[in-house]
This record gives structure tokens, C-alpha cells and sequence, in this order.
């Protein structure tokens, strides 16, 4: 487990899902108390694992939700809010095709697009809410809550874990707060 309490793994992991032309400014570790998150997609079929494009194919809503406590990265950059796992976990995903409704935002599928990459990446501008709180031992209660009705429900440590493999942690948790706290404004 202490893999995950190392600055240059978290960076990596974050990496993968920074939009191009954006800067990681801050990353953290963080317990993830509950996440959903529910996109729509066009123009694809679902196969196993995966969303693949498929011309005049489906519109299909996929729910990803996750109600026990888990271990995230959090980073942010100037316009994104990232949050990926640490570890390989399971989600519930409920995966339906609708009808192709005007009015809901649908991304078009051009890319085999794994279900564990959905919910990962938000603009920042596309965060409705976020209420921190302080918590026991030093830590932040933060639950974010997206224009689209996503959530997450996160605990950011006052300690980046043992052995000083974050040794940024108590910088970047605080540059994260002040930022999110910022976009609540």
C-alpha cells in the first residue's frame, strides 16, 4: 500500500488524464467516501469493458458509482479538476442506451473509451458546489458536486502518508482547497 503514498506514482497517475496543453499544479492523495458520475455517449456500442464508436450507433447513458471508502489522486490544473484512482477497484455501472434527447450534453464516441475512465477529468467551470469542512486529525471533508450532477464525497489528509514519499502533500492540499474554494465563490 505504500506505493500509493509516492509523489512520482500520483503524478503519473494524474498525468494520464490531464487534457493536453494543461500543467498538474497540485496533486494530492485522498480518501474517496462516495463518487457518481452519469455521461452520455453517441454514436457507439458497449463491448465488455469499453465504449466503441460505431457510425449512426447508439446513445448510451453510463452510471458509475462507488459507495465504500477508497484511495483517489486529487490534482488540479489552471482549468481541470482530476480525480483518478490510486489502486484497481470495482465500480457499479448501470449502462443503458436512451433516446437521443435535445437538451443533454452527449460526447460523441471517435475512441474505444474504457469504463474506468469515465469521471475523471472536469472543467473547472463545471463545478456547482463544493463545501469544505474541517475534519478530525487535521483533515478536510471536501464533496464536490458538478453541474451534471456528479459527486464526489473526499476526505484530504493532513498527511500524505509515512515514509515522505509526498513531501509536497501539507502545499498541494492547501494550494487544492484554496482553489476549489475559490471556484465556490
Amino acid at each position: 500500500m505504500s506505493e500509493i503514498f509516492s509523489e512520482t506514482n500520483m503524478i503519473t497517475a494524474l498525468e494520464k488524464y490531464i487534457p493536453n496543453g494543461e500543467t498538474l499544479r497540485a496533486g494530492i492523495h485522498a480518501g474517496a467516501n462516495e463518487t457518481s458520475a452519469a455521461v452520455v455517449f453517441t454514436n457507439c456500442d458497449f463491448m465488455h469493458d469499453r465504449l466503441i464508436p460505431f457510425e449512426n450507433g447508439k446513445t448510451i447513458i453510463v452510471r458509475k458509482k462507488k459507495y465504500s471508502g477508497y484511495d483517489v489522486y486529487v490534482g488540479i490544473t489552471e482549468n481541470f479538476l482530476v480525480i483518478t484512482n490510486c489502486e484497481k477497484y470495482s465500480y457499479f455501472y448501470d449502462i443503458s442506451e436512451i433516446k437521443n434527447e435535445d437538451g443533454v450534453f452527449k460526447n460523441d464516441v471517435t475512441d474505444d473509451i474504457l469504463l474506468e475512465d469515465i469521471g475523471k477529468v472536469y472543467a473547472c467551470t463545471d463545478i456547482e458546489k463544493c463545501e469544505i469542512k474541517k475534519a478530525r486529525l487535521g483533515s478536510f471533508k471536501c464533496n464536490i458536486t458538478m453541474k451534471n450532477g456528479d459527486y464526489f464525497k473526499l476526505m484530504f489528509p493532513k498527511l500524505g502518508g509515512l515514509g515522505g514519499g509526498m513531501p509536497r502533500h501539507a502545499e498541494y492540499r492547501a494550494e487544492i482547497i484554496e482553489r476549489l474554494n475559490k471556484l465556490n465563490t
